[in-house]
């Protein structure tokens, strides 16, 4: 029997609606939620993700700014904008877009970014809220991915989850949320010396490693829930994640497609956190 789908595409436009509605509550307050975007260099893939996320923005009722600089800006200069934009109280959210040029220090970037505009979840100060348990923004790639669980009425505690992957974008924070809910975790990696003999075991997976087909049906428990944070293109140029979808969706009780699955859920928690930005800016 073939896995039930999670739809990152329907959950979105669900959780857009309440973003938009808590958007309007806020104007009715004198409040206009405002998210800046920072892209710096000419990257297509950049290009494509800033424009979804300034279109998001504007359908549901946020203020978007973008600020496009050339390649060859440099680290200072992008800096003094980020301190501009800490400083100017119609902006509640801050974005730069990554990768960033190689001549400028992305870290020293994202850290100079005000931790109450820190709506991506990257900052010192995010990572050490999410470690703690205390107030603060969470990444949102996984936050989705929390979401669509959420979604499907999964109960976490006491499941063993296995994260493949331990970026700090994904799999390292996807591993502190999921533990934050009880659930036995397991981080998987490039060292890892047997892979399948941990998938097995695994109520959840979640895949976030970038590489084709990392996980197989065979490496999967009948029924195991699989959230597929990968982004790949295959043989014929079709986009595709880290799972094999058409094996694993045979064997797994709930799965998440690619396109149309954890893609749109990362755009949605940006808007949510920048709501969340706005709201605790109000008061």
């Amino acid at each position: 029997m073939s896995a039930q789908i999670i739809d990152g595409n329907a959950l979105s436009r669900q959780l857009r609606t309440e973003v938009a509605e808590r958007a309007a509550a806020l104007r009715a307050r004198g409040v206009t939620p405002g998210l800046a975007v920072v892209l710096v260099g000419d990257s297509p893939a950049s290009q494509v993700y800033v424009r979804n996320k300034v279109k998001a923005c504007e359908d549901n009722g946020l203020h978007s700014v973008l600020e496009k600089y050339a390649a060859d800006m440099s680290e200072a200069e992008l800096l003094a904008r980020v301190d501009a934009l800490n400083r100017d109280p119609s902006i509640h959210g801050i974005l730069v877009q990554l990768p960033l040029p190689a001549h400028i220090d992305a870290q020293k970037v994202i850290e100079a970014i005000a931790p109450e505009k820190d709506v991506d979840g990257f900052h010192v100060a995010s990572a050490g809220a999410l470690m703690t348990g205390t107030p603060g923004f969470w990444p949102c790639t996984p936050y989705g991915c929390m979401k669509m669980l959420e979604s499907i009425g999964f109960e976490l505690r006491g499941k063993h989850a296995v994260v493949i992957g331990r970026s700090n974008i994904v799999g390292k924070p996807m591993a502190l949320m999921l533990l934050a809910k009880s659930a036995t975790v397991t981080i998987c990696h490039s060292a890892t010396a047997d892979l399948g003999a941990m998938t097995r075991q695994a109520d959840v997976i979640v895949a976030a490693v970038g590489k084709r087909n990392v996980l197989t049906a065979d490496m999967v428990k009948p029924g195991a829930v699989v959230i597929d944070v990968g982004m790949n293109r295959d043989d014929a140029g079709k986009l595709c994640g880290d799972v094999d979808f058409e094996g694993v969706k045979e064997v797994a009780g709930w799965i998440t497609p690619v396109p149309g699955g954890v893609g749109p859920m990362t755009i949605t928690m940006l808007l949510v956190n920048t709501i969340e930005a706005a709201e605790r800016s109000a008061g």
